[in-house]
C-alpha cells in the first residue's frame, strides 16, 4: 500500500466536502476521481498530496514513496526558463542525468524553446510545462489534476501511453472520458460528501453505477414497504411485552431514522433560440498570416443551418484563429467574411467572460437577461441558475468564491441566456464535469442552429461533430466527413475508440401464493430472530474493523466478511418482507 486515508473529513468554509470516508492506493492502481464541479475533487487531491491539512481523520503515506503533484492551476516562477522550471527544487546532478528526457518530454508537449521565460508563456503552455515537471520527478505516487487540459489529441495519446506504463500509484482528476477508459483501472466518485469506489474503467463504471443506483432505489422501496407494514403493526396497539416485540419496535425506529438516498443533481438545459434568416456566414478565399507565417490560406466555406463542425489540429496551428474569422472578431488579410443580419453568435471562449469576483452570482446573470424564452416556456434568471445547480444560497455568494468548474458552468449559462442562433465553442470541455458535459452534448444535439467547436475532447467530438476541419498550421484547412473517430481512422493515427456497453435490464419474476407452505410457516416464525442475529454480527464485525484499522490484511478480511453479512441481511430482509405481505393477504381472505 502506498497511501491510505481513513475517516477523512474535509470542510471548505461552511460546506462539508467529505464526511468520514476511506480511500486506499496500492501500487499499480490508476484511480480516476470524478464528480460534479464544486464537490471538492481538487481539494481532495491537495489533501492527499499533503498540500492542505485534513479537518479530521488520518492519512498514512508510505515513508519510502515519493509524491509528485500537478495542481489544476500551477504556481510558477515567471523569471525562470522552461528548463529551470521543470527541474525546480531538484539537484543539479539529477538535472544533468535527466535533461535529455525532460527536453524530449517537452518536445512531445509542444514546447521547443527551453530557454523561454515562464512569464511569456500562455496558460496552456504553462500547464504543459508543469505537467512535464510532475512527470520528470522520481515518484511512486503521481497525483494529477486535469492533466489533459490544453493537450491536443496526439499529446493526450502520448500521455495515455506513458501513464499506462507507470508502475506506481496514480490518482487523477480528469473529465476526458476516453482517457479514463484507457488509463484508469479504478474509478472513485465523489458525491454528497461520500466516496464510491468501483474496480473498473469508465465504461464499466457506468454499468456498475447504474446497478448501484438501481439497488439503492430497490432498497428504498423495500424500506418504505417495511415501514408501512411495521407502522400498521404498531398502530394496532402492539406493546413491547416481549423481547421479540421490543426488537421489532427498535428495528422500526432504526429504519425510520435511516437517511434516504440522495438523488443526483442534474442540470436542465432547454433550447433558447433567436430567429435565423437564410444568409448565415460566408468565408470567401480568406487568408490570414502572423509574422509572415500563413495560418489560413485561400479558405472558403458557406455555413449551413445544420452544420456540426469540429475543428482539430496541433496546438498553435490556428484553430482559434479560424473560429475568430468565422465570428468576425478577426479581420482577414485578404478575402471576405460576410455575416447575415439575423445572425446572433454565442461564443464560448477558452478564457471565458470577464467576471467581477465581488459580484453576486445572481446579479451577473440578471445583468445579461432577467428572463429567457425557451421551447419549454419562459424562465427567470433565478430559475435558470437553479437549473444549472446554483441553489438560492449559492446565487447570493460572490463569484470569487466559486470553484473553477463552477465558474465555467456559470459562464456557459451566461452564453445561453443571450439566446444565440449560432454557437461557437472554443475548448468547451475544459473544467466542466462529466455530468455537465453529457447534458451539454444532449443540448447541442437538439440545438437548431449551426455549431462550430474547437476541442481536443475525442468523446465530445464523436458525439457532436458530423464534419471535421483539420487546421494544418501551414495555411491548409482540410475537410473531413464524419466525427473524430472517422477522422482518426482515415489518418491512421488511432484505433476506433471502444463503444460503451449497452444497458440491459432484467425483470425478475415474482411468485404469488395464497397460503403458507409448512416450510414458509416455520421460516416466518423464526425470521425475526435470524435478522436480529445478522444485525448483531454486522455490528461486531464493524467494531472489529475499527480496532484493526492499521492492519491492512486483517481489514480486508473483515471488509469482505462484513459485505457477505450485509448481503445475507438484505436477502433475509427481502424474504421477511415477502412473507409478511403474504401473511397479510392470507389474513385478509
Amino acid at each position: 500500500m502506498l497511501l491510505s486515508a481513513e475517516h477523512l473529513c474535509i470542510n471548505f468554509g461552511m460546506r462539508q466536502l467529505l464526511s468520514d470516508v476511506n480511500f486506499y492506493l496500492n501500487q499499480g492502481d490508476k484511480i480516476g476521481i470524478i464528480g460534479i464541479n464544486g464537490t471538492g475533487k481538487s481539494t481532495f487531491l491537495k489533501v492527499l498530496a499533503g498540500m492542505v491539512e485534513e479537518d479530521s481523520g488520518t492519512i498514512a503515506r508510505n515513508s519510502a514513496a515519493q509524491i509528485s503533484y500537478l495542481p489544476q492551476n500551477p504556481v510558477m516562477q515567471d523569471d525562470a526558463s522552461v528548463l529551470e522550471q521543470v527541474f525546480m527544487h531538484l539537484s543539479s546532478e539529477f538535472q544533468r542525468v535527466n535533461e535529455y528526457e525532460a527536453k524530449s518530454m517537452l518536445h512531445q508537449l509542444g514546447i521547443s524553446d527551453f530557454s523561454q521565460q515562464i512569464g511569456t508563456l500562455s496558460g496552456g503552455q504553462r500547464k504543459r510545462v508543469a505537467l512535464a515537471a510532475a512527470l520528470i520527478r522520481p515518484a511512486e505516487i503521481l497525483i494529477l489534476d486535469e492533466p489533459t487540459n490544453h493537450l491536443d489529441s496526439e499529446m493526450t495519446q502520448w500521455l495515455e501511453n506513458r501513464l499506462r506504463r507507470f508502475k506506481g500509484g496514480l490518482i487523477m482528476v480528469t473529465h476526458d472520458r476516453y482517457f479514463l477508459e484507457r488509463v484508469a483501472n479504478r474509478i472513485t466518485e465523489l458525491s454528497h460528501g461520500k466516496l464510491y469506489h468501483y474496480e473498473a474503467n469508465y465504461s464499466k463504471y457506468l454499468e456498475l453505477k447504474e446497478q448501484r443506483q438501481e439497488m439503492m432505489q430497490a432498497s428504498e422501496r423495500k424500506r418504505q414497504s417495511i415501514l408501512r407494514i411495521e407502522r400498521e403493526w404498531i398502530l394496532r396497539g402492539c406493546k413491547a411485552r416481549s423481547t421479540k416485540s421490543r426488537e421489532r419496535i427498535q428495528r422500526y425506529e432504526n429504519l425510520l431514522n435511516q437517511d434516504t438516498p440522495k438523488q443526483e443533481e442534474s442540470i436542465q438545459l432547454h433550447t433558447a433560440y433567436s430567429r435565423l434568416g437564410k444568409k448565415l456566414i460566408e468565408l470567401n478565399q480568406v487568408c490570414k498570416s502572423f509574422d509572415g507565417r500563413p495560418v489560413i490560406n485561400q479558405f472558403s466555406y458557406h455555413l449551413l443551418r445544420d452544420d456540426r463542425i469540429g475543428i482539430v489540429g496541433h496546438n498553435g496551428a490556428g484553430k482559434t484563429t479560424l473560429l475568430n474569422l468565422f465570428a468576425g472578431i478577426l479581420a482577414p488579410d485578404s478575402g471576405s467574411v460576410e455575416i447575415g443580419s439575423t445572425v446572433k453568435i454565442g461564443y464560448f471562449t477558452q478564457e471565458g467572460r470577464e467576471m467581477d469576483p465581488n459580484q453576486r452570482v445572481y446579479d451577473f446573470i440578471h445583468d445579461i437577461s432577467g428572463e429567457i424564452r425557451t421551447n419549454e416556456g419562459t424562465f427567470s434568471a433565478k430559475q435558470m441558475l437553479e437549473r444549472f445547480l446554483f441553489s438560492g444560497d449559492m446565487q447570493s455568494v460572490p463569484i470569487g468564491r466559486l470553484s473553477g468548474g463552477e465558474r465555467r458552468r456559470l459562464y456557459l449559462l451566461s452564453i445561453l441566456m443571450e439566446a444565440p442562433n449560432i454557437l461557437f465553442l472554443d475548448e468547451p470541455t475544459n473544467d466542466l464535469d462529466i455530468l455537465t458535459l453529457s447534458i451539454l452534448e444532449d443540448y447541442l444535439q437538439s440545438f437548431p442552429g449551426p455549431i462550430l467547436t474547437v476541442s481536443h475532447d475525442r468523446f465530445f467530438l464523436d458525439k457532436i461533430a458530423s464534419t471535421l476541419f483539420e487546421v494544418c498550421g501551414d495555411g491548409q484547412v482540410l475537410e473531413y466527413s464524419g466525427n473524430w473517430s472517422d477522422w482518426a481512422a482515415k489518418r491512421k493515427e488511432a484505433p476506433m475508440p471502444p463503444k460503451m456497453p449497452k444497458k440491459t435490464y432484467a425483470e425478475r419474476p415474482r411468485s404469488q401464493k395464497l397460503k403458507f407452505s409448512f416450510k414458509e410457516q416455520r421460516e416466518f416464525e423464526s425470521i425475526d430472530e435470524d435478522i436480529a442475529a445478522l444485525e448483531q454480527q454486522i455490528a461486531d464485525c464493524e467494531a472489529e474493523q475499527a480496532r484493526c484499522s492499521s492492519d491492512y490484511v486483517k481489514l480486508q478480511e473483515l471488509t469482505q466478511q462484513c459485505a457477505e453479512l450485509k448481503a445475507k441481511l438484505d436477502q433475509k430482509t427481502e424474504r421477511w418482507l415477502y412473507l409478511t405481505e403474504l401473511k397479510e393477504k392470507i389474513d385478509a381472505q
